[in-house]
């Protein structure tokens, strides 16, 4: 800052010296004398005589003003004759041109910028406002807060206002412009800790930071909650499933010591806390009750975990469930080679089932509709269902979380998981249910299941396969002394566990019955005694003939029942399963499988199986007139049956069956040790019967005669397989003839081995 020079005052220049004035000579007077009478005329002489005014005066010199001297003068040194000099503008320190404040005052200034600024921010800054959690208390409270509340009564002395259902008090005043229901931010005046008593004041407040005073209570696992009935307690879990009610809002929330229901309401048929998705990791503070005899927590408030809180959670949920689902360590029902190589899939089988129980997700189970694919279906459904109530706490939550259909044919055709897929989504969009875990049984394996695998994976479903037909080539293979322990085939890419003897050396004769019923014993081992005799019904059902066979007819035994009472127990289920078509038909199998009902099922066997056989008459009757025999020049005994014109239609047996029927009728009368061929065919379709020993002696396989006619006649749109001694091919109905011709020529091409 400029300002006069202290030293020159602002002259520039100051006094060095003095010399003799120059004008008067020193005298300090001008030559010429001043008259002062001249000036005073008319003045009376007394005057004159006082002040003297009658005589000569001298002229003080001009030039220096009487002095007699004159000053010297020369540039001030301090301002260098400019007359100003820059000082700082706070203190007056002599500064340089280009400053205009000296450092200090410049540090100093800084320093009380800085805290005005945060005198301001504080000033300005938007409040902390607070709302109280529902268990917070009286002794929450504090007088420094400010708290957001609820007018919930207006009287003439002044408004209540409730932070929460616990804390409540009176804000006196002119409460003329407020209405009940109004929320309102409130400070605390008095606390009469003692009477129970709050007085509050309103907080003018423009802007404000609303959070949450949340009390600390420590955690309770949900397997601990059956201690706690009628506290209020804390838990940390994973939204399972959401279920809008027309009252409450459903959350079935998990840990990793179980799953309960947290019932939250607003208002009837409204959905509580939207913002809770499903996967989400919360806390939940609620009193627990008892609701429908399970055990229930009513939710006080639930909010989303912060983000390594969710870690956390989920690495413990996921350690303590994958140490739950393992499977106990049990023995096969039966002793087998094969079954002790599938034992790590089985088991691997197994965890992923007892995993998706405890994850909420539905169990999804597709089985051939068959006397094998029901017995697989229902074995599993029998370890299943108990696994499910147990884990869930919903009353009807088998009938959420498993579903068993049939299958009419012996793949996951696309028509299946059409519907599957459907209704998985559907129930995850209107019920909030996780994807499902989908479950093949008696079907999965072959190259005819892929285009239905692949649009399951497309959601990324998992999908765990028990089955025993052929899946087609081995890509890869672990061999180990000749034998195969383990192999990789085509549909391998799209499951993600898959149980089949051959993939470790064996064949279809250890059915898909068998191996559902093993894994079921390993799933819940508690069934065993249940279960034990589906895998022979299964193995009749399917004529399999093998050492793992033998011993499960004497397991059935053990509970009484006989080869010729399995049987008919096999062919019932079949014969109702025509019946049932797309059904589970779960409590009319369970009695005919004796699973259930126990007391019904001898009447239902009667019952079903005179009919059976009265049925079976009728369409023999009609059939084997019109069978065209012959004997190949191999030596291949071949039959040929029109079932689609010599056979009723639209009823049991139907065409496959009834082929299966004829050629026992054949075998029965060449033997079984004959190498036998019966084709049952319409006009698009055929299906393959054929003996042991022609597979023995000449390698017949239906699936390489299916894949031969898809060379041989390529516009035909040839499909199908099955078994290498039972299975269907499909065609073109006008390229029929030549289908059927092209297939006797490759059985007649077969040489003996």
């Amino acid at each position: 800052m400029k300002t006069k020079c202290p030293k020159c005052n602002g002259i520039g220049s100051v006094v060095v010296d003095y010399k003799e004035c120059d004008a008067c000579g020193g005298t300090g007077y001008e030559d010429d004398a001043f008259d002062i009478g001249n000036h005073f005329k008319g003045v009376n002489s007394k005057a004159r005589d006082k002040f003297d005014l009658g005589g000569e005066e001298d002229i003080p010199c001009e030039a220096c003003n009487g002095k007699g001297q004159v000053e010297v003068y020369e540039d001030c040194a301090y301002c260098h004759g400019t007359g100003q000099v820059n000082v700082c503008r706070d203190c007056g320190k002599l500064l340089d041109e280009k400053y205009d404040i000296c450092h200090e005052c410049g540090e100093k200034r800084k320093a009380e910028k800085a805290k005005h600024d945060e005198y301001e921010a504080k000033r300005n800054a938007a409040r902390d406002v607070y709302v109280l959690d529902e268990i917070c208390n009286m002794r929450d409270v504090d007088r420094d807060k400010l708290y957001r509340g609820k007018i919930t009564r207006i009287e003439k002395y002044g408004a209540f206002v409730s932070l929460n259902n616990n804390v409540w008090g009176l804000m006196r005043g002119d409460v003329s412009d407020y209405h009940v229901g109004e929320h309102i931010v409130v400070f605390v005046t008095s606390i009469k800790s003692r009477e129970g008593k709050i007085d509050f004041a309103p907080a003018y407040v423009e802007e404000y930071n609303l959070k949450t005073l949340t009390k600390s209570i420590p955690r309770t696992l949900i397997g601990q909650l059956e201690e706690k009935k009628g506290r209020m307690v804390r838990i940390d879990g994973k939204v399972q499933q959401i279920q809008q009610t027309s009252g409450p809002t459903i959350f079935i929330i998990s840990d990793e010591s179980g799953t309960t229901e947290i019932a939250a309401f607003d208002k009837a048929g409204e959905r509580s806390y939207p913002e809770i998705e499903l996967e989400d990791a919360v806390q939940v503070i609620g009193e627990v009750n008892e609701h429908s005899g399970k055990t229930q927590i009513e939710s006080s408030s639930m909010v989303k975990l912060d983000a390594e809180s969710t870690k956390q959670l989920n690495k413990l949920i996921d350690d303590a469930l994958n140490a739950k689902a393992k499977p106990q360590d049990v023995d096969f029902l039966v002793k087998s080679d094969v079954l002790n190589r599938l034992k790590p899939k089985m088991y691997e089988a197994a965890q992923r089932i007892r995993r998706a129980i405890l994850d909420g997700r539905t169990i999804l189970l597709r089985h051939h509709n068959d006397a094998d694919g029901i017995c697989s279906g229902v074995a599993m459904e029998k370890a299943i269902v108990p696994l499910i109530q147990k884990e869930n706490p919903s009353n009807d939550a088998e009938y959420y979380y498993f579903k068993r259909s049939p299958s009419k044919a012996p793949f996951y055709e696309l028509e299946d998981v059409v519907k599957d897929l459907s209704f998985a989504l559907e129930d995850q969009e209107r019920h909030g249910q996780k994807l499902p875990l989908i479950v093949l049984l008696d079907n999965g394996s072959t190259e005819e299941d892929i285009v239905a695998l692949m649009q399951a994976k497309i959601y990324d479903i998992e999908v765990v396969v028990i089955d025993h037909h052929s899946p087609g080539e081995l890509l890869t293979t672990i061999e180990e002394d000749g034998e195969i322990y383990g192999a990789t085939v085509a549909v391998d890419e799209y499951v993600d566990c898959h149980v089949n003897p051959y993939l470790v050396g064996g064949d279809s004769q250890l059915t898909a019955g068998c191996l559902a019923t093993e894994v079921a014993h390993i799933i819940n081992p508690e069934v065993k005694r249940l279960i034990q005799h589906l895998p022979g019904v299964a193995a009749l059902g399917d004529r399999a003939e093998c050492g793992e066979v033998y011993q499960y007819l004497k397991l059935a035994a053990q509970k009484g029942f006989t080869q010729e009472h399995l049987s008919k127990i096999a062919e019932c289920v079949d014969f109702e399963a025509y019946f049932l078509r797309f059904m589970n038909g779960r409590g009319i199998m369970d009695t005919i499988l004796a699973v259930d009902n126990l007391d019904k099922h001898k009447k239902m066997i009667d019952a079903l199986y005179r009919e059976y056989q009265k049925r079976i008459d009728t369409q023999l009757k009609a059939a084997l007139p019109n069978i065209k025999r012959t004997q190949l020049e191999n030596g291949i005994y071949f039959n040929l049956l029109d079932v689609e014109k010599f056979a009723h239609k639209f009823t049991f047996p139907a065409p496959g069956k009834t082929c299966g029927f004829v050629h026992d009728h054949v075998i029965k009368e060449l033997g079984e040790d004959e190498p036998i061929v019966t084709l049952g065919h319409g006009p698009d379709f055929g299906v393959f019967r054929a003996t042991d020993a022609v597979n023995e002696q000449y390698g017949f396989n239906v699936n390489e005669i299916v894949t031969k006619m898809i060379e041989k006649v390529p516009q035909a749109g040839v499909d199908g397989g099955g078994h290498e001694c039972a299975g269907s091919i499909k065609y073109i109905e006008g390229l029929g003839d030549e289908v059927l011709y092209k297939v006797v020529e490759e059985i007649q091409s077969l040489s003996k081995k």
